[in-house]
């Protein structure tokens, strides 16, 4: 695709995931997650080309301006966009794939001072949640949800929905609805294991509480059956999605 033709897909795509967007001449001018992309787009074709100081000039040009470091090595697919474009990192051999949206403080980052593959790698349509760290040369597969603040160093199965420090795979929860684009906004409509794991808690000390002032201690055997009442959200995503039995939460 021509350059003229990647910097269309990546207008117009702000319409599709940004209610605020009004005109094209407002995101232009006023968006620099937009801008970022553009002066990454041809950055990245004079970094191809070998000319590798003036590409990393205009990456660290489009920085000043933006607020947004992306390496001109990176590839990045069509109509990618980072909505509040601030704080955002995208380390040199990262790989994006179509219609991915990130969110402001996210970072692509590396884990290691070696040369070669170190960043990772999204699938299509992933969706990264404010401050999320994906970190590694590691992949998240298509269709996948980051949580806000987030550290992910591990895989991401297609489809699923990682949260917490470090990044675990949790049981999918029914999104809203898709906006007229298909694309899945709804971030923050996540489990969180933590805190369910933390409310378990506390009812099983309610309940040890009970059993003490009563003055006895319950049959080891009716003891699952006290507490049936609290099951943790963060189960393996065996059924929800595609290679869950792999990632443990």
């Amino acid at each position: 695709m021509s350059l003229l033709g990647e910097w269309r897909d990546d207008i117009r795509c702000v319409f599709q995931r940004d209610p605020a967007a009004r005109t094209t001449f407002e995101v232009l001018t006023t968006y620099p997650g937009v801008h970022a992309i553009l002066l990454y787009r041809l950055g990245h074709r004079l970094w191809r080309s070998g000319w590798r100081y003036p590409a990393r000039l205009l990456a660290f040009l489009a920085r000043l301006v933006s607020n947004v470091d992306i390496h001109p090595g990176a590839v990045i697919g069509p109509r990618f966009f980072i909505d509040h474009g601030a704080g955002v990192v995208i380390g040199e051999t990262a790989e994006i794939g179509q219609d991915v949206t990130l969110y402001h403080g996210v970072t692509l980052g590396g884990t290691s001072w070696r040369k070669g593959k170190r960043h990772p790698t999204l699938g299509d349509g992933v969706l990264v949640g404010a401050g999320a760290k994906i970190l590694g040369p590691i992949t998240v597969g298509a269709g996948a949800r980051v949580g806000a603040n987030s550290v992910v160093v591990q895989d991401v199965p297609d489809g699923c929905t990682v949260v917490g420090i470090p990044g675990k795979v949790v049981r999918l929860r029914e999104a809203g609805q898709l906006n007229p684009y298909g694309i899945d906004l709804d971030h923050h409509l996540i489990p969180d294991p933590v805190g369910k794991a933390i409310a378990c808690l506390l009812e099983r000390i309610d309940g040890l509480e009970q059993r003490l002032e009563q003055g006895g201690l319950l049959a080891a055997g009716s003891q699952q059956q006290f507490f049936q009442g609290c099951s943790a959200d963060n189960s393996i995503c065996e059924s929800d999605c595609a290679g869950g039995a792999r990632a443990r939460c």
